[in-house]
């Protein structure tokens, strides 16, 4: 018995030397919550072999969601690949706000869902799972997204489709939409090369690069956003708090009813444009 106790006590302090070592490794890597990412690769590494690949590809500055391969977000776990956008948990106000905007219209049918730039498709999943019924389509230009969005969205009976914002949207869903949902890219050009290296290195640059000014795609799915909306029907998108006042004339002159809704604790802005 004593033997087995100390056996026991011995692998119970090499493993806690091995673990602090990794935490070593992660903060000198620049990885500020270096205990809790210590934990899930060690969770994620059935050998110490697997263990090692899993951090030195974090260690080099891939996205701990790529490496361990999901992403929780609305407290879901999404599949997400290298390569693929990583969703932040400040869009979770996106999807809040998508719902109560369906829930505040006095309609008895399922709502028609699309989401564009979609990424792993982890927005457009959590809106039907919060409603519980309705139509799916996600888009996005680029392939892995596609493929990791399919994957996601699956048990909702989602679609998603390949290309560019509305042009890959079947002509049926125009003037149907009931909520249009676009994480659209928005940084400023010039401004990724001062992001960190995990997301300027390892996302792709068409989920990051809004052009020039960050409002290239906004302005493209505003302009797009009345002629598939439903009377009703509203599109959110996600902003910077300096690029509100130009958002909310683009959907204006677009025809819609536009708001803005912030939450500190995310750090999130949301615009809606609300078609009359």
């Amino acid at each position: 018995m004593g033997a087995r106790l100390y056996r026991r006590g011995v692998a119970a302090g090499t493993a806690g030397r091995a673990l602090n070592d990794l935490i070593v490794r992660l903060r000198a890597a620049g990885c500020v919550f270096a205990e809790d990412e210590a934990r899930l690769l060690g969770a994620a590494a059935p050998t110490a072999e697997q263990l090692e690949q899993l951090v030195v590809r974090r260690v080099a500055g891939e996205p701990l969601e790529q490496v361990l391969g999901w992403a929780e977000f609305d407290g879901q776990r999404f599949v997400v690949e290298p390569g693929v956008f990583v969703p932040r948990r400040r869009t979770e106000l996106m999807v809040r706000l998508a719902v109560a905007a369906w829930r505040a219209r006095p309609l008895s049918r399922p709502p028609v869902v699309v989401d564009l730039c979609c990424g792993c498709g982890a927005v457009g999943f959590a809106v039907l799972r919060r409603l519980g019924e309705g139509r799916l389509v996600a888009a996005d230009v680029e392939p892995a997204a596609v493929h990791c969005a399919t994957r996601n969205v699956a048990p909702v009976g989602g679609e998603v489709l390949l290309g560019d914002l509305f042009e890959p949207l079947p002509t049926e869903l125009r003037g149907h939409v009931d909520l249009l949902t676009a994480n659209v890219p928005y940084v400023p050009t010039g401004a990724i090369a001062l992001m960190p290296p995990e997301a300027r290195d390892h996302e792709p640059r068409s989920a990051l690069d809004g052009g020039p000014d960050g409002l290239e795609i906004f302005a493209r799915v505003s302009a797009g956003a009345s002629e598939w909306l439903t009377p009703g029907g509203a599109v959110l998108l996600e902003a910077s708090e300096q690029q509100v006042p130009t958002t909310l004339n683009l959907l204006t002159a677009a025809g819609l009813t536009a708001g803005v809704i912030t939450d500190e604790d995310l750090a999130a802005t949301i615009v809606i444009g609300t078609a009359r």
